[in-house]
């Protein structure tokens, strides 16, 4: 059973119980100005969920394109992908636990023909405080059913992700208890950072072992949730039961609600038995028709191709879903995934006809499930085809910029600018200095390495300001958790060092969502000594204002150029504290509050609610004022 066998018998699956099947959203959600992209199976069903009555009815199935582009970067390993596939079932106040359990069983074991016992199971451990039960109802349908297939049904209490590490698997253990942090949904985070007036419930997910050995760096022992790569999150159940009434309160809902998804390719990737989702179906005639074009195989071009890969689909369905290459926000996504895809297609030997070769082997895959690859196929070839020939043109330019940079010897700077201007990859520009005979300056490397670094921090997000800093209104809330990103990325960058630098950030009226550059986990007592400093600043009361500055200038004094700005000649820098106390420093569009104990008000505290991995080597934290 390959990926599209999973596909349609999922949607047949649950057609055969009711459920309507829905056409899925497109990638660019119209009238949804708080996202880029649909990133989510359940995105285009939240209205439903919150109360909406959908026009199929209650029972609603589909499989639902999806694309993050905030994982870009991390591309490369063996289960990053930009563009995926949610399988998605929801019951809005219809069946509920028993019933999801187990057609989720039935579908996994008997349809797709996993081996359930390298299925294990999360469940939540409840929270006394709120009144929420530890979640036994649904881990007694799971013990059931393993039980019943003669498979070991063992629970074990967890709690946090470190616990998980301090303590592993036993033998026989098979369902694990994991806090709000891991088993718990709303629309931010656990309970206590749910909106009030908003659904939300525990949840139950699964996870395959694929049974590679555990790398220790992670922490000293596996457990589902691990991020070592041994497991692999296939699907979640969210069970919608309850409605956050009041600060700390929760009432059980009258017509609790079903919220499934699971992703496709990592189903499909369990089916084969191997970790590498770009062994599937819906990926692996791509990799072979780059091993044709290029003469060269996977095992040792395997970065290259997984890029390729990833960023044709994803760049072929925003074709499909109307989107076209520019130099503004969905767009912007869109260039930057084709062009970095034909940058790589230099590493492979690959120069001409590149997309008008691949992007047909895509569209071969998808069009006989999805109508609409099929209806526009000539359109979307014609539109890749023709940035490709517009990017080639700039690769021309390059090569007589290379030219002029060559004559007195190549630096990482111009290396840098070959890159980012004309889109040349470092290999290729060495490569090319060499055929010409000159010469690299000695630290080449190091000045191009920072600098590419630099440029990540400046175009992770494709707005380019339209949703700056992550902010999300001009209200008094969100100038105060606007202000207390700034503050937190200055307690960070003390605790983990300088070389800490932002990588995204969104903020709400209920919490703040800060990511950042870090290849390990924040330790417990690091969390704490941030919110310690935070908290410091807040009571001490420092002046918030800002001066415009020429750019240069105000990279020279310090200023911090936080995630998503693009810089003209002026820009605004925000300075918290004065004299010899300034606690941060920062380029930024604004707004903030005039003075960091407004964040105070009402006897409120600075407190980190998450710690968790974002992509390869990003971490993230949420935090709230309370």
């Amino acid at each position: 059973m390959n990926a599209q066998d999973i596909r349609n018998s999922y949607i047949d699956f649950y057609k055969k119980r009711g459920h309507a099947v829905v056409a899925r959203a497109p990638l660019v959600l119209e009238g949804d100005p708080t996202t880029l992209f649909t990133g989510s199976g359940m995105q285009p069903m939240i209205p439903y969920l919150l109360g909406k009555p959908h026009p199929e009815g209650n029972r609603i199935t589909n499989s639902q394109t999806c694309l993050r582009a905030q994982d870009i970067d991390a591309i490369g390993d063996n289960r990053h992908t930009t563009f995926f596939e949610m399988l998605g079932n929801w019951s809005m106040g219809d069946y509920f636990k028993e019933q999801q359990i187990e057609w989720m069983f039935e579908f996994l074991s008997d349809v797709v023909g996993l081996d359930m016992s390298k299925v294990y199971i999360t469940c939540y451990i409840g929270e006394k405080r709120y009144d929420i039960p530890k979640d036994t109802e649904a881990a007694a349908v799971w013990a059931r059913l393993y039980k019943k297939h003669k498979l070991s049904h063992g629970e074990a209490e967890i709690g946090s992700e470190e616990d998980g590490y301090a303590r592993g698997i036993k033998d026989g253990e098979r369902i694990f208890y994991y806090d709000g942090s891991k088993n718990w949904w709303s629309r931010n985070g656990g309970p206590e950072t749910t909106p009030v007036g908003d659904p939300c419930g525990p949840d139950s997910e699964m996870f395959y072992d694929f049974g590679t050995p555990h790398n220790p760096d992670f922490g000293a022992h596996c457990h589902p949730n691990c991020d070592c790569g041994r497991f692999m999150e296939i699907g979640n159940n969210v069970f919608m039961a309850y409605k956050k009434v009041a600060e700390g309160t929760f009432e059980p809902l009258e017509k609790p609600n079903i919220d499934h998804g699971s992703g496709l390719e990592r189903i499909a990737a369990a089916k084969l038995g191997n970790p590498d989702v770009f062994k599937i179906s819906l990926m692996w005639p791509i990799i072979e028709k780059l091993q044709t074009l290029s003469a060269k195989n996977y095992e040792s071009h395997t970065e290259s191709m997984r890029v390729i890969a990833d960023h044709l689909r994803a760049a072929t369905f925003l074709a499909v879903d109307g989107c076209k290459p520019s130099n503004k926000e969905q767009g912007y996504v869109m260039r930057r995934l084709l062009r970095r895809a034909i940058r790589y297609s230099f590493e492979l030997g690959i120069e001409q006809n590149f997309l008008e070769e691949v992007v047909p082997v895509i569209a071969d895959m998808y069009e006989a499930d999805f109508p609409e690859v099929k209806a526009n196929r000539d359109e979307v070839i014609a539109v890749l085809v023709k940035e490709e020939k517009v990017f080639r043109q700039t690769l021309r330019k390059g090569l007589h910029q290379l030219e002029r940079f060559a004559e007195n010897g190549l630096t990482g700077d111009e290396l840098f600018t070959l890159y980012d201007t004309f889109g040349f990859p470092v290999e290729l520009s060495t490569e090319e200095a060499f055929k010409r005979d000159l010469k690299l300056s000695d630290n080449w490397r190091a000045e191009f390495d920072t600098k590419m670094q630099e440029q990540r921090e400046r175009s992770r997000t494709a707005a380019k300001g339209a949703f700056r800093g992550g902010l999300g209104g001009q209200d008094d809330i969100h100038k105060k958790y606007h202000t207390a990103t700034h503050l937190l990325q200055s307690a960070l960058r003390q605790i983990l060092g300088p070389e800490l630098r932002q990588h995204g950030s969104n903020i709400t009226e209920e919490r703040l969502r800060f990511d950042f550059n870090l290849d390990r986990k924040v330790t417990p007592e690091e969390i704490t000594q941030a919110e310690e400093l935070v908290n410091g600043w807040i009571v001490e009361d420092v002046p918030v204002k800002f001066t415009e500055y020429p750019t240069q200038e105000a990279l020279d004094m310090g200023a911090i150029g936080p995630f998503g700005e693009r810089y003209g000649d002026t820009v605004k820098v925000y300075q918290m504290g004065e004299d010899d106390h300034i606690v941060s420093l920062e380029i930024c569009g604004g707004p903030h509050v005039d003075r960091t104990g407004q964040l105070g008000e009402g006897g409120k505290h600075f407190k980190i609610t998450k710690e968790e991995s974002s992509s390869a080597g990003i971490r993230r934290v949420k935090a709230v004022l309370a």
